[in-house]
């Protein structure tokens, strides 16, 4: 296994935005919804809306400069290339901090933070509370590799996320996640590595087994939040937990199709009064789907919930120092009761008034904050 770390320059080929051009004008569409809402999923007009400015207002140049600029890089762990943003802050007594997307996320949610993160002075904080970032694409997703074997659940791409810290010389630091990478992040906490200090996470794994009796109000908002995802919201994780590859062939052969299946959740998930361009802009949509389309990975992402999801995602025991940001828009709100049976070293802990699922990509200001606070427990 090669140990080598090497820079990683985007330079996507024209044709390969040619042959997106060609496939997003040729859309088959389907008929009008008989709704008028998206109790059936995006709205046709919605989506036609979207592609519109795919094709006549987006520039993926744009966005590839900016990755570039961030700094890209790519390394092989347990036999897989992963790609990682790197930014080394100019406090040279910087926090190293490991940042972890999920689906239908990717390093594009962190742009907004890795600036105010990692310099903080510039952005009008304290010098003191500076970072060091690193944001890993999960295997399969962005950048880096796709899996070609099975095994790669979420405890092994905690141990590949310690492993990529201690070769990029860090030998104690934090780590961050939500969606799928607050799984990953629960996972390394529950491993613990040495150097590992804490973890923050947005999407608390709190869920305890039932049966559910004499529930707070609290609790019982989780508890009907999470009968909902599951009635009416889930659809997309019992098709990709259960044939991904499946889902697979439409999100590789159709721009259109792969727009459709993540843009819902964008509706569904972010904070956003009925209409995801009240989070965020059209041209932030497009970027993260572009690191689904371009390295044709709408298979290998979805795969992660085929490796890991089978067993559930329900409370685990975690004893290392753990913070936890509840945001009011989030998938289920995770009552403080069933948090304190679980973390049993929570050193941070806040319910904020705004923002959803996607908490960097939708209130930067309001995430740095939160990472700022926790982590200042343990510098």
């Amino acid at each position: 296994m090669s140990n080598v770390v090497h820079p990683f320059t985007l330079a996507v080929p024209d044709s390969a935005l040619a042959d997106l051009r060609r496939r997003l004008e040729a859309t088959r569409w389907p008929e009008k919804e008989p709704v008028s809402d998206w109790s059936q999923g995006v709205p046709l007009a919605n989506l036609q809306a979207l592609v519109d400015y795919w094709l006549t207002k987006y520039d993926w140049r744009r966005c590839e400069a900016m990755l570039n600029k961030f700094g890209q890089f790519k390394t092989e762990i347990d036999g897989l290339g992963i790609h990682f943003l790197h930014l080394r802050s100019p406090n040279a007594n910087a926090l190293p901090l490991v940042l972890s997307h999920g689906w239908p996320g990717s390093v594009i949610e962190f742009h907004k933070v890795l600036g105010p993160l990692t310099d903080p002075a510039a952005y009008g904080g304290d010098p003191a509370d500076a970072f060091h970032v690193v944001a890993p694409s999960l295997p399969g997703f962005g950048f880096s590799d796709k899996p070609a074997e099975t095994g790669w659940k979420v405890q092994r791409i905690g141990k590949a996320w310690h492993a990529l810290m201690t070769r990029l010389g860090y030998t104690r630091y934090v780590a961050q996640g939500g969606d799928w990478g607050s799984v990953v992040t629960t996972a390394m906490g529950v491993q613990r590595p040495k150097g590992l200090e804490a973890i923050h996470v947005n999407l608390p794994l709190v869920m305890p087994e039932g049966p559910f009796e004499n529930l707070t109000p609290a609790e019982n908002d989780m508890l009907q939040s999470m009968l909902f995802y599951d009635a009416w919201d889930s659809g997309y994780s019992k098709q990709q937990s259960t044939c991904p590859q499946t889902i697979g062939y439409s999100l590789a052969d159709s721009p259109t199709g792969l727009a459709g299946w993540i843009f819902e959740k964008f509706w569904r998930w972010t904070d956003c009064a009925g209409d995801p361009l009240n989070a965020l802009s059209y041209d932030e949509l497009i970027d993260n789907l572009m690191l689904y389309w371009l390295p044709n990975n709408g298979a290998s992402s979805a795969r992660i919930y085929w490796e890991s999801f089978v067993g559930g995602l329900g409370a685990v025991e975690l004893h290392i120092p753990t913070g936890v940001s509840v945001f009011p828009k989030e998938i289920y709100r995770a009552p403080r009761s069933w948090a304190d049976r679980c973390m049993h070293n929570i050193i941070h802990w806040n319910e904020l008034e705004r923002g959803g699922h996607f908490a960097a990509f939708e209130q930067p200001d309001l995430f740095v904050q939160e990472v700022r606070d926790c982590f200042r427990q343990v510098r």
